[in-house]
């Protein structure tokens, strides 16, 4: 007997609905799982077969709790990076497919802590609790969700701030040989946005335990741990963990730039997040290109650094600023990796080592180091204190270079030898003591009008203190004049001038020059 099409129609739905309801109730063991076979483990990869269902970047699950990221899909075998101790892995193990990608916990239960690219705690304070996790690969903003670089992310170190200034969404890269301070000057920004409501991230990739353990305790000890998130790859850890840290981190910067916030996000650094990269490629048995590099080293760190943004405000108006550091060999800024980075990034600032071996901290170089948002992300004070600081600074080193033989000098090129050499030590600066915006104000306006010009250079350093001490006595209104995005008004400019001149008088002479041999 033929039954009536609504009621087939009704019988079919209950019967998938039963169907539905015990598999949703049995649990996952009845659920379909494709599991393969280990064919070969090698240094931070491995080899299997049989997942013919399984997708390029797949997270898959090994025995032990270790988990693995597809890599390579060919036609016979899976190539897959290792995410933890392969050590107890073998051939013929059995590897299941999970069919989802590496996450990461996101939110702020993060802040004020250290985790490891995968969110597992590396601090005392247990598993985070974050309710959200996010892909550790996303697509970058479209370029119509973006706005234009126009606030100014104070840095608090003078050099950066009046000559090379960074924008809230900007991408600036740090680059220098070993030992010049990369480090120090991201840490500096870092501990200058206290009070400012942003949020940090500061991935460490592949570094020594020693020197992520000195920067989380410098900045647990001056308070920026707060609004700070560590993520961690040791130089120990295996390739794979430290190829995806940066991925992690933005992923994590992502979530509070989405919820509107402002982020600044560090990579220490990407070089060794290229020789990560390109270990395992050369395991994999991908092809070798330039340095022995794989041909998409440049779309791997495009794809990371495209991330950072400033939204529009229909879509919440965060930002993302990114500092990337690299590190070059022998000042050679033109390497294969450095130029990668300098042609996708939105400037740089470059450290010099003869300067910071002539005590000039931070060693940057003025001349190599360039901001291509510019004044467009700089408060309009600076426009007007700094003035032509940076054309003034760049003769001087030329000039220095032809004193030094002993060239008989006229006076004009004298005056302008011997401001340079007081610009030079106005521009040094301690590590970790970021300088509030008020006092580079003062010093930077005393600078371009000449009133060091008077003090003997051995005393430049102690005049610049009494400058920055007079500058926190400035009123109220007028150090909230300075943040606006007003010019600096007359009668503001004469008041910080009368100040400036006030606490110099002390280490002036009475002579307009001094002599040096």
């Amino acid at each position: 007997m033929d039954l009536p099409d609504d009621n087939l129609e009704k019988m079919l739905g209950a019967v998938f609905e039963g169907l539905r309801r015990v598999r949703e109730e049995s649990g996952p063991e009845l659920r379909a799982r494709e599991i393969g076979i280990v064919t070969n483990v090698s240094t931070g990869i491995a080899k299997v077969s049989g997942l013919p269902g399984a997708g390029y970047e797949e997270l898959l699950k090994f025995p032990k709790g270790l988990y693995g990221i597809a890599f390579n899909i060919d036609e016979k075998e899976i190539g897959v990076i290792l995410l933890g101790d392969y050590s107890a892995l073998n051939a013929g193990d059995e590897v299941e497919r999970t069919g989802r990608v590496v996450d990461v916990p996101v939110g702020d239960a993060l802040l004020g802590r250290a985790i490891h690219p995968l969110g597992h705690p590396l601090d005392d304070k247990g598993p985070p609790g974050a309710a959200k996790r996010l892909p550790i690969s996303r697509e970058a903003p479209e370029i119509l969700d973006r706005a234009p670089v126009d606030t100014p992310l104070q840095t608090g170190i003078k050099a950066i701030d009046a000559l090379v200034p960074v924008g809230r969404g900007q991408r600036e890269l740090i680059l220098g040989d070993r030992q010049t301070g990369k480090t120090a000057i991201a840490v500096d920004t870092i501990l200058h946005q206290k009070g400012e409501n942003v949020i940090c991230i500061y991935c460490a990739i592949g570094q020594r335990a020693s020197s992520v353990a000195k920067v989380v305790s410098t900045l647990r000890e001056n308070g920026a741990m707060e609004y700070t998130t560590v993520v961690i790859t040791e130089g120990d850890d295996p390739p794979g963990l430290i190829y995806i840290a940066p991925y992690a981190a933005t992923s994590i910067a992502e979530y509070f730039m989405e919820n509107g916030r402002d982020v600044l996000i560090v990579y220490d650094d990407l070089t060794r997040h290229a020789w990560a990269y390109r270990e395992l490629s050369l395991l994999l048995r991908r092809p070798p290109g330039r340095e022995a590099y794989p041909g998409d080293i440049f779309y791997i760190h495009s794809r990371l650094l495209e991330r950072a943004t400033h939204l529009r405000e229909e879509k919440g108006g965060g930002s993302l600023t990114a500092l990337p550091i690299i590190e070059t060999e022998e000042q050679n800024i033109s390497a294969y990796i450095p130029t990668n980075l300098i042609s996708i990034t939105d400037g740089q600032i470059y450290l010099s080592p003869r300067l910071f071996e002539l005590g000039m901290l931070p060693a940057i170089d003025i001349g190599k180091s360039v901001s291509r948002v510019g004044g467009k992300a700089q408060l309009p004070v600076y426009q007007e204190v700094a003035g032509d600081l940076k054309l003034s600074y760049s003769q001087f080193e030329e000039l220095e270079t032809f004193a030094r033989f002993g060239t008989r000098m006229d006076e004009h090129t004298k005056k302008t030898i011997e401001y340079g050499r007081r610009i030079r030590e106005c521009l040094k600066q301690p590590q970790f003591q970021p300088i509030p915006l008020p006092e580079q104000v003062g010093v930077l306006l005393a600078l371009t009008q000449h009133l060091f010009d008077s003090v003997p250079l051995q005393k430049v350093k102690a005049a610049e203190k009494a400058v920055r001490q007079e500058m926190q006595q400035l009123p109220g209104k007028l150090r909230e004049s300075l943040f606006s995005d007003k010019k600096l008004s007359e009668e503001n400019r004469e008041e910080i001038l009368e100040r400036a001149k006030k606490a110099l008088k002390p280490y002036q002479k009475n002579n307009q020059t001094e002599e040096q041999s």
